[in-house]
């Protein structure tokens, strides 16, 4: 049902995409004369994109209780500025990833820039996080929205059973599982519906409340910049709670492999996608406040719903049908993308090597939704999840603005590189300022949950140790892992030699080459690639023929050295060094000859 996430021939059926080529790929390498590589196909067009984009983004948030922002500014016209505002610092986040994702061709968003700029632990510990608990968390918390209003028309007059919401939310996470884990194309066409929904929500809101304003109703936006609590000292929180609703437009980085087109689709499909979000939110606000006043809207625990019924009558029954699938949608997305970062993570030697597995014919990452279905259930089931995301709120925006500082690293250290799209430098530099802003905001608010946050952030350095560094694993550790040993591995090789070089190599602290002839490199088994490269910091450089497992992380960890099979984690890697013309297999390295 799945393969290994190798390169892999034709003739093997496989079709997933290896950690050595998709390096060298994604740096502007070639593949390996003779070789051809499938991978996850790519699905996801223009419109697919923005669907991504607008669909994580918009949540139950703007149509049930968008009053963080109103209440840290006191006053209409101070809200309405600073939802503009976060919209706009939010185009610049996005932007700057539209550069990243042109550059860097992989998917992972935050966690393959970091990992490509500032190395594996920072990246190990934002995916360690991410997959232990924000991500489970955050799914759990939206879908339970989504069982909250899907059950709403049925319990009009009393209150809901939690037992039952939990029950419909656990169908409506075990659906949206299903159908990332069976179709790309089917769970993007439901993402496209699913956000013209959520666009027809939103105009059903503002239409109304543009006829208010030509009917004269502007009463609630005299005197808009004052108020009874107006004050410039909750703008911090306020744009806190801003940034948050924006949240979302990093989603497509995390599935740029599978993203037509990349070079155009990206910028384009986040620009849209911005400028409609922005546009929509801003109007949104615009239309409550030609019937509700800023007062109401405080108190109000849903308030389209309380737009609705002075303006729509009837019609409003149908706003909680709307909320739930725009809480599904969110699903939806968020699952699609997030699977995907679980997937890149585990192709880079980072999390269980079953995660870097996909489905041979429906080319999905099925084991990673499975263990995000898993997670996921665990949390909807157990303790506080919304502490749980107060905790590590200020992680999201730590690991951000450290990827978007990786770009202007990047424009420094290598300004030779490929950039198809590229941004005023500026944009990473307010970006970058505005999310330690952000977390520095999260620990002068509320130092005790950010602390904790902190704390559990912090576990992920003696696991990386522990599970990505420790060579001396236990034998029972090592099978449990997928890690074989030498001696399995030297009955293994026994198929026939294929040829394979490559143009351009960089391998861990490897520095990148350029092979002008031929490399002499024979692979003398289909599961392992071998390639060549130079290590610059000899003098004179000295050529390496490196035989590695596909499966294996593209970087790895320990020294390694002439002749030597190299524990690395879930790696073996035989590297060695040879004349410029001989050519060398890996039966001659390692004396089985």
């Amino acid at each position: 049902m799945v393969r290994k996430a190798v390169a892999s021939t034709i003739s093997n059926g496989g079709y997933l995409q290896g950690s050595v080529n998709t390096r060298l790929s994604s740096l502007g390498g070639k593949e390996p004369p003779g070789q051809e590589k499938v991978v996850l196909k790519r699905k996801i067009s223009l419109l697919r994109g923005i669907s991504i984009i607008i669909g994580t983004i918009i949540g139950a948030g703007i149509f049930i209780s968008p009053k963080g922002v109103l209440q840290n500014t006191g006053s209409v016209g101070l809200s309405l500025v600073v939802w503009t505002v976060c919209g706009v610092l939010s185009l610049f986040g996005a932007l700057s990833y539209a550069e990243l994702g042109t550059t860097i061709r992989k998917s992972g968003g935050h966690y393959t820039y970091i990992l490509e700029v500032f190395g594996p632990l920072p990246a190990f510990v934002r995916v360690w996080v991410e997959l232990l608990i924000i991500r489970p968390a955050a799914t759990a918390v939206i879908s339970l929205a989504f069982g909250r209003y899907i059950l709403e028309p049925f319990f009009i007059q009393c209150e809901i059973p939690e037992l039952a919401v939990k029950l419909i939310t656990a169908v409506g996470i075990t659906v949206v599982m299903v159908l990332n884990g069976m179709s790309v194309s089917w769970s993007a066409r439901i993402q496209i519906f699913l956000t013209f929904c959520k666009l027809t929500a939103i105009l059903i809101i503002i239409v109304p409340g543009v006829m208010q304003l030509i009917k004269g109703q502007t009463q609630h936006f005299k005197d808009a910049f004052s108020g009874r609590d107006a004050s410039i000292m909750g703008l911090p929180l306020a744009f806190y709670y801003g940034m948050y609703a924006y949240a979302g437009w990093f989603y497509l980085n995390f599935v740029t492999e599978e993203v037509e087109n990349p070079e155009k689709t990206i910028p384009l499909a986040i620009c849209i996608s911005m400028a409609v979000v922005t546009i929509g939110y801003v109007l949104t606000n615009v239309a409550y406040f030609t019937t509700i006043s800023a007062e109401e809207l405080l108190l109000s625990e849903a308030v389209a719903v309380t737009f609705s019924e002075r303006l729509l009558g009837n019609f409003s029954v149908a706003v909680p049908i709307f909320v739930a699938l725009s809480c599904f949608g969110s699903m939806n997305g968020g699952v699609f993308a997030v699977s995907r970062l679980f997937y890149v993570a585990s192709r880079e030697g980072h999390l269980p090597e079953i995660l870097s597995m996909i489905h041979i014919r429906k080319h999905t990452p099925l084991p990673a939704v499975i263990v995000l279905h898993s997670l996921t259930m665990v949390m909807l089931f157990s303790g506080d999840l919304y502490s749980l995301l107060n905790f590590l709120s200020f992680a999201r925006w730590l690991f951000i603005g450290l990827a978007v500082a990786g770009l202007i690293y990047l424009r420094y250290k290598r300004p030779d590189m490929h950039r198809p799209f590229k941004v005023p430098l500026f944009i990473p530099a307010l970006f970058s300022f505005t999310c330690l802003f952000m977390v520095a905001l999260s620990l002068y608010s509320d130092p005790f949950s950010t602390g904790i946050g902190f704390i559990i952030t912090l576990t992920g350095v003696p696991a990386y140790y522990l599970f990505i560094i420790w060579d001396k694993k236990p034998r029972w550790f090592r099978r449990m892992s997928g890690s074989g040993s030498p001696g399995s591995l030297r009955r293994g090789l026994q198929a026939e030699p294929t040829a394979c070089c490559s143009k351009r190599a960089k391998l861990g602290f490897f520095a990148m080459s350029t092979v002008t002839s031929t490399a002499p490199c024979v692979s003398p088994h289909s599961s392992w690639d071998c390639f060549c490269t130079s290590w610059k910091r000899a003098q004179p450089p000295h050529w390496f023929c490196i035989f590695k497992r596909r499966w294996t992380p593209s970087r790895f960890s320990s020294a390694i050295s002439r002749k030597k099979v190299v524990h690395a984690g879930q790696s073996h890697m035989v590297v060695v060094e040879i004349e410029a013309q001989r050519e060398i297999s890996l039966q001659d390295s390692l004396g089985m000859s």
